[in-house]
């Protein structure tokens, strides 16, 4: 998303000689007036969103954080469901029924063995079977084991997703202060140039001026509208996608303030590696992923031994029509109630099989640790990547600082020996020139350094980086 401001370096380099000029005239425009009103392109619409309310609002709101945040609900239920289902083994059945009227005992009965009479009624039936685990041999632990690291690998991936979009967020936000911050700069200039080109468009009407330069000078002036039009769109797209990264329906704007270094400064790499080890999401779903497949493996070899649990069970029916039948020795399936209860245990015998399951548990476990140690490795250099990058960007930065300081006192020189008659208005070039190439170079350093330092702390995992306090950079 970065906009693509390079281009007006030279119109801006070419208009600068000519601005300085006329500024012994003419004073150029209030950063608190005019140049305001300019970088904030009228009055905002909407609420007005600082990075760190655009960071929440996209982990938030985000699609993908959503989805990653819904599969970790789906985690969440998994491991729950692992948890009470094993002491939820309860059945309860029921059942109402018409059955024959029947008088009498086993020794005398005035019916017949008929299943349909023409006296019929209501009978019914309710029963409860519950099995209780005891003791599993490590059966239950481990499938809990499992549950709670697939939830940990869930909340590591939500971390991944947010980590990602943060970095979105940032590129665009900080998008948005590099346009206006180009726009100021080019509407500084076309409206000194615009003076400018009105004093040699009257030079040239009183035949005192050349006509070539002036031409020059509105070919210049027409390529930086174009450069201003390239920024405006560089900053419409921005916001654009700082709407949809942080799911706001409505309009809404970012604080008018300049683009600004970040605060945070690189520390060793070895610190950045260390936090990565801790804090990166990756590794930390690799790492959750092994104890999971630990748990399976402990699980597979548990199976090998039996399972102890106690059994309850009770029974109760009626049937009204049917004589109730109190000698214990006469089976009465129509009035009886029943309850009990028994310790159990069931062992399923097929070793071998089981065997094979033992041995893909435990080959699974090792690919899991493979890709532990590749997420390790691809995570470190991932890191140092990105930390090179960012101490190269440092490193640009701080001397395109000093090089701004430089070119304006090299420029404030040459203006006062202007002022005072020891050197002629051309000599002014040079100076202006580089001092506005190098006030492009340190808008783009500083958006520069601010994304690597982004990249950085996605490298990482490291909120610390990427989420410090930003303060201003040097002028």
């Amino acid at each position: 998303m970065r906009p693509a401001l390079a281009p007006s370096l030279l119109g801006v380099a070419l208009l600068l000689p000519w601005a300085a000029r006329a500024s012994a005239t003419e004073a150029a425009p209030s950063e608190d007036g005019e140049a305001a009103d300019l970088r904030a392109g009228g009055a905002p619409q909407g609420p007005i969103l600082d990075l760190q309310q655009c960071l929440r609002l996209a982990r938030r709101h985000y699609p993908k954080v959503q989805e990653a945040r819904a599969r970790l609900g789906q985690k969440r239920a998994l491991a729950w469901q692992a948890r009470t289902q094993p002491f939820s083994e309860v059945t309860m059945t029921g059942g109402v029924g018409l059955a024959p009227t029947v008088f009498g005992t086993s020794v005398y009965s005035p019916n017949s063995d008929a299943a349909l009479t023409s006296n019929m009624g209501l009978a019914w039936q309710i029963g409860i079977d519950a099995t209780l685990p005891l003791y599993t041999f490590g059966k239950l632990t481990a499938a809990w084991g499992a549950a709670d690291a697939n939830v940990s690998v869930g909340e590591h991936e939500v971390k991944k997703e947010a980590n990602a979009v943060a970095l979105d967020v940032r590129r665009a936000f900080y998008g948005v202060q590099l346009a206006r911050d180009a726009k100021l700069l080019l509407d500084d200039a076309l409206a000194t140039m615009d003076k400018y080109i009105r004093r040699a468009q009257a030079r040239v009407d009183e035949e005192e001026g050349d006509e070539v330069e002036l031409l020059k000078l509105q070919v210049y002036r027409e390529d930086l509208a174009v450069q201003l039009s390239g920024a405006r769109k560089q900053e419409r797209l921005a916001l654009a996608g700082l709407r949809f990264l942080t799911g706001v329906t409505g309009p809404f704007d970012v604080p008018d303030e300049p683009l600004r270094r970040s605060r945070h400064s690189l520390a060793p790499l070895a610190r950045y590696l260390s936090a990565a080890r801790l804090f990166r999401p990756e590794v930390n779903m690799a790492r959750a992923g092994v104890v999971a497949r630990r748990a399976q493996l402990e699980l597979e070899q548990s199976r090998y031994y039996p399972d102890f649990g106690l059994a309850l069970s009770t029974r109760w029916a009626r049937a009204p029509e049917v004589a109730d039948q109190v000698n214990p020795f006469v089976k009465d399936p129509g009035n009886f109630t029943s309850y009990g209860f028994a310790l159990v245990l069931r062992w399923k015998l097929d070793f071998l099989p089981q065997a094979a399951r033992v041995a893909q548990a435990a080959a699974q476990l090792e690919e899991q640790r493979a890709t532990e140690r590749f997420a390790l490795g691809g995570v470190g250099v991932e890191v140092e990547q990105a930390w090179e990058e960012a101490r190269d960007a440092e490193l640009r930065l701080s001397a395109t600082t000093r090089a701004v300081g430089f070119a304006k006192r090299w420029l404030i020189k040459i203006q006062q020996a202007v002022d005072v008659g020891t050197a002629e208005d051309e000599e002014l070039v040079a100076p202006a020139k580089e001092y506005a190439l190098k006030r492009f170079a340190l808008l783009s350093a500083t958006y520069d350094y601010n994304v690597a330092v982004a990249k950085l702390s996605l490298a990482t995992g490291w909120d610390a980086v990427g989420g410090a306090e930003e303060t201003p950079t040097a002028q």
